[in-house]
C-alpha cells in the first residue's frame, strides 16, 4: 500500500524533501534559545553586565528570525508537496477508472467513487502534510530538548524521560482505541454521497411523488450514522487534552519544586531552572503534536486503503501485444459464446450463442426482459470479454483489436441515454471532436432530431443543463443516436434507443439508416414488432439463449415468442401511437 501511494509523489519530491529539513533547521534554531536565555540570566542580569545581555539577546533575536524564515518556508513547501500530491492521487485514480471495463466499475458504486475521489484525498492530502511538517518537528525536537534538558541537569531531566514513556503508552491506547471507529466512517460517507446523489438526480420525481420527507429523513439518518461513529471516536481523542494538562502541570510543579531546592543548594542556577521549564514545554508540546499526527495518521489509514483499493484495481480488459488498429468491415460472428458477469456465477447470462452477421445488415433483436439482448451487443464493442467461445467483427477476434480502434467503429447507443452538460454542438461532437456544424446537422437529420433542434430559441447552441434535463426523453434518444452517427462507424447498435419516440418517428429514422448508411451493420434492440420488423433478420432471445433467427415471415412462421409478441402487439389496433383503423 505504502509503495503505491509512494508512487504519486512524483513532481513534487523536492518539495517534500525540503520540507522535512526546514522543519529539522527551525527545531534547533529554537532549541537553542532557552540555552542563551539562562545565560542572559545568569550572567547577564544577576551579574549586572548589560554588554552581554545585549550581545545574547542580539543572538537570540537572530536565532528567532532564522527559525521563523525557516517555518515559512517549510510550511510553503509542505503545502506545494501536499497539494500536489492529493492532485497526483486524483488524476491517477480518475486515469484508472477510464480504463475499467464495465465489471470492473460493477464492483464500485458511483458515490463510493465520488468520495475517493474527494474525501479520502482530503484526508490523505492533510494527513502527509502534517507527517511532512509535524512528524518530523515534533521527535526532532523532542529529542534535541531532552538532550538539552540532560546536559543542563540529568536529576531533573528524567523527570521529563518518565513523562514521555507515561503519556506515550497513554496515547498509544488511545489512538488504537480510535481507530476501529474510523475505520468504520468513511463507508458510512458513500451512503450519504449515495443518498445526495440519487435525490438530486430525480428531484422531479421526489417533488411529483411529494416525498421530500422521505428523503429528507433517509439523508439525515446517512448524515446521522457518520455523527454517531465520530461522536464515539472524538470521545476516546478527546482524553489527550487533560492526560497533556495534567502530566505537563505535573511536570512543572516537580521540577520547580525540586529545581529550588537544587537551587538554594547551589546545585543549580536560576537561568538553567527556566531553561528546564521551557524544555518542559518544548518536550510535552512536541508530543501532543505527535498524538495529533497519530490521530490524522488514524484517520487516513481507512482512506488510503480506499484509494490504493482504485489504483491497483486492474482492468479485467487486456489490451493485445500486438494490437490490430483496422477493422476491415461490420461482419459479426459469435462462435460458442457463453458469457457471465462474474466468474463464480453458476449460471451463464449468454449460453452456447452462435450467430453469422453479414457486414451492412440491419438486425433486430427482441426478447423479454432479462432475456440477455443488452449483454449480447456489449460483446462485439469488449465492453465484456466472454467466458468462453469468441466474438469476431470484421473477420477478426475483438480480443486482438486494440480497443480504441474496435470502439471507435462500433457506436453504441445504451438504454440509458446520458448527455453533458455544454452545448447540443458540444455534446454532437462527442461522437468526433473534428466533425464540422454541418456533418452535425446531417446527422441531426438522419436521427429526426432537426426538426425541434431548429424550433429552439439558440438551436444547435442551445445549452444542454447536465444529464440533459431540459430535453424530452424523446429528444435525448435522437441526440444520442445523432452522436453515435458522427462516428461513421462500420457497426452501429441501438439499443431500445428509440423507445421514447412516436412510430412515425422511429419508421423515419429506420428509413435514413436503410438509405444512408447502407455499408453499415445496424443492430436494434426493441420491444417493439414495428421497430424491427422491417429488418433483414431478426433475432429472438429467451433466458440468455437464442430461440430464432431469421426474417419476420420466416419467425412469424416457426417461433411460437415472436408469434405470440407480434399478436399481442397488433390485436389491440396497433402501437400505443397509432390511431387504430388507420392505414
Amino acid at each position: 500500500m505504502l509503495r503505491t501511494l509512494a508512487l504519486q509523489i512524483k513532481g513534487f519530491k523536492k518539495d517534500a524533501i525540503l520540507t522535512p529539513i526546514c522543519m529539522i533547521l527551525e527545531v534547533l534554531f529554537e532549541t537553542m534559545i532557552p540555552f542563551l536565555m539562562a545565560s542572559i540570566i545568569d550572567k547577564g542580569v544577576e551579574a549586572g553586565d548589560i554588554g552581554h545581555i545585549y550581545r545574547i539577546g542580539g543572538c537570540m533575536v537572530a536565532l528567532a528570525a532564522c527559525g521563523l524564515l525557516a517555518g515559512v518556508l517549510g510550511g510553503r513547501f509542505a503545502a506545494r508537496a501536499s497539494a500536489g500530491y492529493a492532485r497526483n492521487l486524483r488524476e491517477a485514480m480518475f486515469v484508472d477508472i477510464q480504463s475499467f471495463s464495465f465489471s470492473n466499475i460493477d464492483k464500485y458504486s458511483t458515490a463510493g467513487l465520488v468520495t475517493r475521489l474527494t474525501t479520502d484525498v482530503t484526508n490523505i492530502q492533510n494527513a502527509f502534510q502534517m507527517l511532512l511538517r509535524m512528524c518530523f518537528r515534533a521527535p526532532f525536537s523532542m529529542i534535541c530538548a531532552m538532550t538539552m534538558a540532560f546536559a543542563i541537569n540529568a536529576r531533573l531531566a528524567s523527570i521529563y524521560l518518565g513523562a514521555v514513556v507515561f503519556l506515550g503508552i497513554l496515547l498509544f491506547m488511545i489512538v488504537t482505541s480510535a481507530m476501529e471507529y474510523f475505520q468504520q466512517a468513511f463507508p458510512k460517507y458513500d451512503d450519504m454521497n449515495a443518498s445526495v446523489q440519487e435525490n438530486v438526480s430525480a428531484i422531479r420525481v421526489v417533488k411529483a411523488y411529494v416525498r421530500e420527507d422521505h428523503e429528507t429523513e433517509k439523508f439525515r439518518q446517512a448524515s446521522r450514522n457518520i455523527y454517531d461513529i465520530f461522536k464515539r471516536a472524538e470521545y476516546k481523542v478527546i482524553w489527550n487534552a487533560p492526560l497533556m494538562q495534567i502530566t505537563v502541570y505535573g511536570c512543572i510543579m516537580l521540577i520547580s519544586w525540586l529545581g529550588a531546592r537544587m537551587i538554594v543548594s547551589d546545585a543549580l542556577t536560576t537561568g538553567e531552572l527556566m531553561s528546564l521549564l521551557t524544555y518542559c514545554m518544548n518536550i510535552l508540546m512536541s508530543l501532543m503534536m505527535l498524538s495529533m499526527v497519530f490521530v490524522m495518521l488514524t484517520m487516513s489509514v481507512a482512506s488510503a486503503r480506499r484509494i490504493v483499493e482504485v489504483l491497483e484495481e486492474k482492468s479485467d480488459l487486456a489490451e493485445p501485444e500486438d494490437p490490430i488498429f483496422t477493422v476491415e468491415d461490420g461482419s459479426i460472428r459469435f462462435e460458442g459464446v457463453d458469457f457471465a458477469y462474474h466468474k463464480e456465477s453458476e449460471e451463464p447470462v449468454l449460453h452456447q450463442i452462435d450467430l453469422k452477421i453479414h457486414p451492412g445488415e440491419t438486425i433486430g433483436i427482441i426478447g423479454g426482459t432479462g432475456s440477455a439482448k443488452t449483454s449480447l451487443v456489449n460483446l462485439i464493442s469488449r465492453l465484456y470479454d466472454v467466458t468462453a467461445g469468441r466474438v469476431l467483427v470484421g473477420g477478426r477476434d475483438v480480443r486482438e483489436y486494440d480497443m480504441e480502434a474496435l470502439r471507435g467503429q462500433v457506436a453504441v447507443v445504451l438504454q440509458k441515454n446520458v448527455l453533458f452538460s455544454g452545448t447540443i454542438l458540444e455534446n454532437l461532437r462527442w461522437g468526433r471532436a473534428d466533425a464540422t456544424e454541418e456533418e452535425c446537422r446531417q446527422a441531426c437529420r438522419l436521427a429526426c432530431a432537426d426538426e425541434f433542434i431548429e424550433k429552439m430559441p439558440k438551436g444547435y447552441d442551445t445549452y444542454i443543463e447536465q444529464g440533459g434535463t431540459n430535453v424530452s426523453g424523446g429528444q435525448k434518444q435522437r441526440l444520442c443516436i445523432a452522436r453515435a452517427l458522427l462516428k461513421r462507424p462500420k457497426i452501429l447498435i441501438l439499443d431500445d434507443s428509440t423507445s421514447a419516440v412516436d412510430t412515425a418517428t422511429d419508421s423515419k429514422i429506420r428509413q435514413a439508416f436503410a438509405e444512408e448508411l447502407p455499408g453499415t451493420t445496424k443492430l436494434i434492440i426493441a420491444q417493439r414488432i414495428s421497430s424491427v420488423e422491417g429488418a433483414d433478420r431478426i433475432i429472438v432471445m429467451d433466458d440468455g439463449k437464442i430461440h430464432g433467427f431469421g426474417t419476420h415471415r420466416e419467425l412469424l412462421e416457426t417461433d411460437e415468442i415472436y408469434r405470440e409478441v407480434y399478436e399481442s402487439q397488433t390485436s389491440g389496433g396497433g402501437d400505443f401511437d397509432e390511431k387504430a383503423g388507420e392505414d
